[in-house]
């Protein structure tokens, strides 16, 4: 058994903007193991400035695990805890690898065609007209629940644009879904909350940076809007670390990108962790390429969650990889037919 890894640069189609800047390409990092006739492909989808991996030895990391892919799954999982991005990549290249087919890691009514996962529309960041004509462009495409980002245009501006959508959509028309990425103070953010509920927001994501474990707690409590926790579960590890934060804080969802805290399995804990504690929760992708969005989407659609989840980002780019994946009607879909294109 052997393992190679190859970096990767994904072009976003136009720039993508969101409260810590403005995206115009996206790293990541592919792990290919082979043993005799038969390889499997994972993919590290590494957030540079968010990904609790981001650090100077990242590729000397990769290169470790490639270097010891003998070790097992299970053995390279508890050996690269600082490096949730290596683990799922890791998991990723050994389902694929004992698969019967490569690229169907989770068999499924979803890998045969026969049903769909439903996912919100992601609408970025922008000047107002910009972020008006996603809006409309979702809408006209079938999607019954919309998520923008906001935080970094000038607030009044976000409110005028949600309540354009209420003026037209009622929430049982469309389900309308807030990530702020911590961009509010907490000195503010009750506030502005309260606001932001007078349009039957179905959440927001995120709304004070992370690590304000008592900040977030209260606001939590007080909140008139549920609120998500994402960026809060990235760097948090430990089993019993997970279970403090979660019981300390107390949030009405979680989101889990498996790329960003340990694939399969690290998201499996938070999973659990969140039901025993009255949390729901839904997946989302880290904008990976195909190869990641596939894998996660393969595995969501086993879980049976009825929420819209996060997985349409596969579009996004000039140069991502020909896929079954595709979007009609606010769901995601997988076309067996369709065969895979990937140049590695």
């Amino acid at each position: 058994m052997q393992a190679s890894y190859k970096k990767y640069i994904l072009n976003f189609k136009r720039p993508s903007g969101t409260s810590r800047g403005v995206l115009t390409e996206k790293e990541t990092w592919f792990i290919k193991i082979t043993d005799g006739d038969q390889f499997g492909i994972g993919e590290c989808g590494i957030l540079r400035s968010l990904s609790y991996d981001d650090r100077p030895d990242f590729k000397e990391k990769l290169k470790w695990a490639c270097d010891n892919i003998h070790l097992g799954m299970e053995r390279l999982w508890d050996e690269l805890k600082e490096f949730p991005s290596i683990q799922f990549g890791i998991e990723m290249a050994f389902k694929s690898l004992y698969a019967e087919d490569p690229f169907v890691l989770f068999p499924s009514d979803f890998t045969r065609g026969i049903k769909s996962i439903p996912i919100n529309g992601l609408i970025w960041m922008g000047d107002k007209d910009f972020m008006k004509q996603q809006i409309s462009d979702k809408i006209e495409a079938g999607f019954n629940c919309i998520k923008l980002k906001i935080g970094a245009i000038d607030f009044e501006t976000e409110i005028a644009l949600l309540k354009s959508i209420r003026e037209n959509f009622s929430a049982k028309q469309i389900e309308l879904r807030v990530d702020a990425n911590g961009a509010f103070s907490p000195s503010d953010a009750l506030q502005k909350l309260e606001r932001l509920s007078k349009f039957d927001l179905h959440s927001i994501e995120q709304p004070i940076k992370q690590g304000q474990i008592s900040e977030m707690a209260e606001l939590c409590q007080k909140t008139p809007l549920p609120i998500a926790l994402d960026e809060e579960l990235i760097g948090v590890t430990s089993k019993k670390d997970k279970e403090d934060l979660i019981r300390a804080i107390k949030p009405q969802y979680a989101i889990f990108k498996p790329s960003l805290i340990g694939g399969y399995k690290g998201t499996r804990e938070w999973l659990e962790i969140c039901e025993n504690n009255s949390a729901d929760w839904w997946i989302t992708s880290a904008l990976e390429s195909n190869i990641g969005l596939n894998a996660i989407a393969q595995w969501t659609f086993t879980l049976g969650s009825s929420l819209p989840q996060g997985l349409g980002t596969g579009g996004l780019y000039t140069n991502n990889f020909e896929s079954p994946l595709f979007v009609e009607n606010g769901n995601i879909n997988y076309n067996p037919a369709v065969e895979w294109e990937i140049k590695y």
